[in-house]
């Protein structure tokens, strides 16, 4: 995709030594994604098929089972997971002014990052293939009519004029989809792996269908058929430049999309909190978000601070609260992927502390502190990166509901 459509560039990062260690440890696990995968999937599995009996391993390995078989058609699999995993490092590590060659990033990789590089690779099935396209409905079109309803234009064409923020913006495909209806929007993400996805997927590929994607090939639980498992997509289910490119002639935008599109990563509640953020957005939209938040009231602190007078706050998603489960200060740090900041310095998500709602305690929550509830519903039934193929099915029931900032 053309440059003329900018991802924010972190040139300062690597003056702070904890960000530098995060970023360079997500560029690892990309790096070792294939490594890791044909380790962890496919070498083990082996070592096991092949230490049972004689007997059993003969009839494992002639059809209908074919294992051996399997194992390298997961193998292939692999690979083509990791030559998208290997282009997101090669086209966006010169964006934060990393030598390649130099090998002080490399063997940083946590565990924890190899699991955020293989749960990356597996979300651009959700947000960028076309056979992803029922979740993406499922959530952003709620969300796109909200924001017609509540951002009224005279015409398309006049939409730059209101300004989206997204917090959690992931892979930015929601980020793309209000742009591309024509909407000045900024999105923000703290983690590296989905900012590096993001920015390869919207900047850097050059077609649409570029590559095959195997989003179930790394587990082998609930498959109906072994082809359910070795199905691939094709990825991105669109080219964004061209997509932008036409949207811009077609709805006679004023605005070039390369001024009305960004994304840049960081801790939502410490950026947006500041004075320059204050009162700047006309709508925050949150998807499957507000749960990542060990203490909510600091989300609804921040979207009320960067938000106008009147303006929107538009929210779908469940409430799967991510920091439930019971951890000691030192492992929470480890899990968000930060250490601690100076004293008397703000944290955002690293605040300590946390709690659990209801969603009913959650919108009286948002009215408490300073909104309007002005439309709430139940949104229709979503699965979030789930193999409609597959014996096991997750569905979410997701709250929607459009808040006014008073």
């Amino acid at each position: 995709m053309d440059e003329s459509v900018p991802m924010d560039e972190q040139e300062d990062l690597l003056a702070d030594p904890e960000e530098r260690r995060v970023l360079h440890a997500a560029f690892d696990s990309f790096r070792q994604y294939r490594r890791a995968a044909h380790y962890n999937v496919t070498h083990l599995r082996r070592q096991s098929f092949y230490a049972l009996p004689a007997a059993q391993v003969e009839r494992l390995s002639s059809p209908p089972f074919s294992l051996p078989k399997t194992f390298d058609a997961i193998d292939n699999a692999i690979d083509s997971n990791a030559d998208i995993a290997e282009a997101i490092v090669k086209e966006t590590m010169p964006n934060f002014g990393i030598d390649p060659t130099d090998d002080s990033w490399k063997g940083q990789a946590t565990r924890n990052d190899f699991d955020k590089a293989r749960s990356t690779i597996r979300q651009i099935y959700r947000d960028w293939s076309a056979e992803g396209l029922p979740e993406r409905h499922a959530c952003f079109s709620p969300i796109m009519a909200a924001l017609e309803t509540y951002l009224p234009a005279a015409s398309p064409a006049q939409r730059h004029f209101s300004r989206v923020l997204v917090p959690g913006a992931g892979l930015g495909r929601l980020v793309f989809d209000i742009c591309l209806a024509g909407y000045s929007v900024e999105g923000t993400e703290i983690s590296y792996h989905q900012v590096l996805a993001s920015q390869y997927l919207i900047n850097y590929t050059d077609r649409a269908r570029e590559h095959t994607l195997y989003p179930w090939a790394l587990s082998f639980s609930n498959h109906q058929t072994r082809d359910n498992q070795l199905r691939g997509v094709k990825i991105p289910d669109i080219h964004p430049g061209t997509a932008l490119d036409k949207a811009h002639q077609e709805l006679g935008l004023d605005v070039h999309y390369g001024d009305r599109m960004s994304m840049s990563s960081g801790d939502f509640c410490v950026v947006y909190r500041q004075p320059d953020c204050r009162g700047v957005f006309d709508a925050v939209v949150t998807c499957f978000f507000i749960d990542t938040a060990p203490n909510v009231i600091h989300y609804i602190e921040t979207v009320k601070h960067c938000l106008r007078s009147s303006g929107v706050w538009i929210n779908l998603g469940p409430l799967l609260w991510h920091f439930e489960s019971t951890l000691t200060p030192a492992e929470r740090d480890k899990a968000r992927g930060r250490t601690k900041v100076a004293a008397n310095e703000f944290e955002g998500i690293a605040e300590p502390g946390s709690f659990e709602l209801s969603n009913e305690e959650v919108i009286s929550l948002v009215e408490q502190y300073g909104f309007e509830m002005v439309e709430q519903t139940e949104a229709s039934a979503t699965g979030y990166i789930q193999d409609p193929t597959s014996m096991l099915q997750n569905v979410y029931r997701p709250a929607f509901w459009v808040a006014r900032k008073k």
